[in-house]
């Protein structure tokens, strides 16, 4: 698959990931937008937004989180020009 294509696949609740990547057990998922409320902040931006506007819900986004290799969780991936670009993106059962 193409990066569109993967890109696709996290839409509908798939989890991809590139055959070229070195590390095994790599993968992406989509992490859904949510309100949470600032009791629910643990910490960075969430916790930050609570104490700027104290009682207002804070947004989270949707975006893509990343499953290393070492099984740790990146929040908020970002693509590299060469991930863009491959064409050997999977859909991970």
């Amino acid at each position: 698959m193409n990066f569109g294509q993967a890109l696709d696949a996290l839409k509908e609740g798939k989890r991809v990931s590139r055959s070229g990547w070195n590390g095994k057990g790599m993968w992406l998922a989509i992490q859904p937008g949510t309100v949470i409320t600032e009791e629910q902040a643990r910490g960075g931006a969430a916790l930050g937004r609570a104490k700027e506007a104290p009682g207002t819900p804070i947004t989270i986004l949707p975006h893509i989180d990343m499953r290393a290799a070492d099984g740790s969780i990146v929040v908020g991936w970002l693509a590299s020009q060469t991930d863009m670009l491959a064409e050997d993106w999977d859909v991970v059962s």
